[in-house]
């Protein structure tokens, strides 16, 4: 993740030392008396911004000596000496200020992330590095540092029925996307154990996103909505069935090659309490073969949707890097996320979740 970068800590001494070198010169040279003041009293506000509060504090106190210095260099009476010392020393002062308040604002910020993060790693827990037959790794990449909770969601349950996995984007971000993430978290993982198919569980899904979205809040075709990907992986690892809810579709990654596995019927998102509405009802879940060795690649929008610098969408089909082998989903996750910081130049434009799962070559 990327946050705040300080300034190197050479920009401001040089700026500083620009400013009262500046303004001692104009000062003892200048047509004008009192033409170098406004430069010395800059010193001290580009330190008090810039600096730690001890170096800042000795810009204060040098800039403070040179304006008594350059007075009695001039000459100048008792009271115009004591009135630029008092104006150096008030700016000197308010510079000072503005860097406690400065470094307040930074631990406020500091702590707000951390408890940011601690609460999107509790309804967001890393999942286990095996289920069954597969082995599964994960990757979270936030678009901001300073808005780390996201409404990106995945998890990986081991059932009586088979491994069952979620991968979803709530819409929306901050505390109220958290909710709604927990609300799915919370229900997959308790239905995945209980409902006996794939469709079962998509649709209690449904009835507890539409629940929860109904006492927050009136819903909408626009709002209050959770697009998600289900996969369910038998015990013995050959059969992979998908749902797809309006999310962007998987990858099966195998022999080097990447196939998309578009849904054969579009479905609408969860939550939105429209599911009856479609004019299908409820289609099956697709079944594919999952070969030894192969991996079922899930994403969220933030990859299919980051844009280089001229506009155009990252496809993982087009990508030469993702044309590879894959023996380990950690290895196809990491691959995944390079490829599309390189391709948006490390500028993501949202948050991006990716789970991938890779079946045992040998029994």
């Amino acid at each position: 993740m990327q946050g705040l970068r300080p300034a190197p800590v050479k920009v401001p001494w040089t700026l500083v030392a620009l400013a009262l070198v500046t303004g001692v010169l104009l000062d003892l040279f200048g047509p004008e008396p009192y033409l170098g003041l406004p430069l010395l009293a800059a010193g001290p506000l580009i330190a008090g911004a810039m600096l730690p509060y001890r170096s800042a504090v000795a810009v204060v106190a040098v800039t403070c000596g040179l304006s008594v210095g350059l007075d009695i260099e001039r000459g100048r009476p008792a009271t115009p000496l004591l009135v630029d010392l008092a104006v150096v020393g008030l700016i000197g002062g308010l510079a000072l200020a503005i860097n406690g308040l400065i470094a307040r604002q930074g631990r406020d910020l500091a702590l707000t992330r951390d408890l940011a993060e601690a609460v999107q790693l509790a309804v967001l827990p890393d999942p286990p590095e095996r289920a069954g037959p597969l082995a599964v790794a994960a990757g979270y990449v936030a678009a901001q540092a300073e808005a780390r909770i996201g409404g990106d969601l995945y998890a990986v349950q081991e059932t009586p029925f088979g491994v069952r996995m979620i991968i979803g984007d709530v819409r929306g971000k901050g505390i109220q996307a958290v909710a709604a993430v927990s609300v799915a978290i919370g229900a997959f993982r308790q239905e995945a154990e209980y409902a006996p198919t794939l469709d079962t569980l998509v649709r209690r899904l449904d009835e507890a996103m539409a629940r929860a979205g109904a006492r927050s809040g009136p819903i909408t075709s626009n709002e209050g909505f959770t697009t998600a990907v289900l996969a369910e992986v038998s015990a013995d690892g050959q059969a992979l069935s998908l749902v797809n809810r309006g999310h962007p579709p998987p990858y099966l990654v195998h022999g080097g090659q990447l196939v998309r596995l578009d849904p054969a019927v579009p479905q609408l998102p969860l939550g939105m309490g429209l599911a009856d509405l479609a004019p299908v009802g409820h289609p099956p879940a697709d079944v594919v073969r999952l070969p030894p060795g192969a991996s079922l690649l899930l994403v969220t929008d933030g990859v299919t949707e980051a844009r280089d610098a001229q506009g155009t969408f990252y496809d993982p089909l087009r990508s030469r890097r993702m044309g590879r082998r894959f023996t380990h989903p950690d290895a196809l996750v990491d691959a995944l996320t390079k490829d599309v910081g390189r391709w948006t130049g490390g500028e993501g434009q949202d948050d991006m979740a990716i789970l991938a799962v890779t079946r045992d070559r040998a029994p």
